[in-house]
Parts: structure tokens; sequence; C-alpha cells
């Protein structure tokens, strides 16, 4: 995995770094363009020290991408997020902390001052195999399309200005995709056992929010909200999304990501390899990095 694991974080940071490393904007004619990246690194190395420990090191990279369009009564606003994080401690072989992929297209056609009829498409997955560690043995549970999840929406959406939006869709599909066969075959993340994909018709909201919370300071946050009408629709998938970006300085940057998840569909695995239902899911990057403008 180590291999994979760098030739990925080489990929990210490179990106970064050519997009830039803060928050830059670029308009030509009626497009904006907006990045923000982050590279980070911690590592902890020990030489006889009597109070014990264990020598460390992570990597961990994001970057955001937004790239929207907007003229006369046509908005068109699409979001790109990567991140990819490993940490190796002690004698343990290279273990991934960060790993997705999240595309959001969404279109817009204004009726009114603040509302727009809106279609919406969204894209997740991961770029490396995730694997689930045990004390004797270890194996792999997800890869990537393997959950990948594309949705796709069409409803009314609120935006009453650049810092806030609300979308409202009354017809929405989820499609989950599951490549791998072995994985498949146990029917992995809620589709049956060896069918590859599953198909959800039901609706949707989505709410999104980024604004400068104080100088050099910025909140994004995106909650998606599913419900599947023909089965079980009182149980709402939940994909909630928050971003945290503090310049320190042209130099130095902290980001905060977050993210909530809960998916009736996906079961909760115990360290015995026995399902317990569905559970919500959380996870928290931190970091601290150099940053570089071109």
């Amino acid at each position: 995995m180590i291999k994979k694991s760098t030739l990925i974080l080489v990929l990210v940071a490179s990106t970064s770094l050519i997009l830039n490393a803060q928050e830059e904007t670029d308009t030509i004619k009626n497009w904006k363009f907006n990045g923000i990246s982050s590279i980070n690194f911690s590592q902890v190395s020990l030489t006889n020290w009597a109070a014990g420990g264990e020598n460390s090191y992570a990597f961990n990279g994001l970057l955001n991408l937004s790239f929207n369009y907007s003229k006369d009564k046509n908005d068109w606003a699409n979001t790109l997020g990567i991140g990819y994080g490993i940490q190796k401690q002690g004698e343990q072989d290279v273990r991934k902390t960060d790993d997705h992929i999240d595309f959001l297209s969404k279109y817009g056609r204004k009726i009114s001052k603040s509302f727009f009829i809106s279609a919406m498409l969204n894209f997740k997955t991961q770029m490396d195999e995730g694997i689930k560690y045990e004390t004797d043995t270890s194996y792999m549970i997800s890869k990537f399309l393997t959950p990948g999840y594309l949705q796709a929406s069409l409803g009314i959406e609120y935006k009453p200005n650049e810092e806030f939006y609300a979308v409202l869709s009354p017809i929405a599909g989820k499609l989950t995709m599951v490549l791998d066969d072995t994985l498949s075959a146990r029917g992995s993340f809620g589709v049956d056992p060896g069918s590859k994909t599953r198909m959800e018709i039901g609706g949707s909201v989505t709410i999104g929010v980024k604004k400068e919370i104080m100088k050099n300071v910025t909140l994004s946050s995106t909650l998606g909200l599913f419900s599947n009408y023909i089965e079980n629709p009182q149980n709402v998938d939940v994909d909630w999304k928050v971003a945290i970006n503090m310049k320190i300085n042209d130099y130095l940057s902290a980001n905060l990501n977050t993210q909530l998840v809960y998916d009736d569909d996906i079961a909760y695995i115990d360290d015995n390899g026995d399902e317990r239902g569905a559970r919500v899911q959380f996870k928290e990057v931190f970091g601290v990095g150099l940053t570089y403008k071109f």
C-alpha cells in the first residue's frame, strides 16, 4: 500500500501547489474559480526515550475547488473536494487515515429574485483501498467505486445571496455502486448479495453555507438529506460536511474538516466481524501546514 499511498499524496500535493495553497479568485468573463488546499505533515522520533512511545509520521493533503458560471438567469455551481492522508506508527504498516472524492454540480434557472429551478448531480467515492485491521489479520472493506455514490435530483432552490443556498428536491435518485466482486457477494453498503448496484428513488434536501465568520477564517458547510420513498422513508440518510480554513499568514494555514454520515443501508461491523446495524459515522481531520502562492 505504501507505493500507492505515496503516489496519491504526491498527486494531491502537486495539484495543490499548482492551484495555489490559499484561496485565489480568477474571474474570466462569467466564470469564477476558487481553490483552497493544504498539505500537512507531523512526525515523532524517539531515541532511548525513557518515558516510552513510538516513532511515527503522518501526511494529509486536502484540495477543495469551485468553478462557477453566472449570467443572466443562469447559475451553474461546481465543487470538487479531494482528500488523502496516511500515517505510520512504530512497526505497523502504513495505514490510510483519510480518502475521499466528492464532486457536486448544481444548475439553477432563475424564476424570481431568490428562487431557481434547480438540477443537481453529486458523485462520491474514494481512491485507495480501505483496510479493516484486527488483532491477527486485516482485510479490505472498501476501494475505488466500492462504494461509489451517484445522486441526481430536480427541485427548487432558494438562494438569497452568495453565502447560503437550500435546495428542496421532491424527485431524486441515488445509485450505490459496489464494483468489487468479494464485497458485492457479501451485500456490502446495502446492495443485494451478488449485485453491484442499488437504485433508490426518493426526495432530498441540500443546504450549503460558505462565509467568512471572522477575519481570515472561512466556514463552509454542506448538509445533504435523502429519503427513499419505497423502502423505510422515515430512515433519512444524512451527510453533513463542515470545513473551517484559518489563514495564519502568507505561509501558514490551519484547517479543520469534519463529516458526519448516517446511512441506514450501511451496517456497522464490530471487531469480531459481526454486523450490528447502522450507526452514526464521524470523521475529523485537523492540520497545520505550509502554504505557497504563485
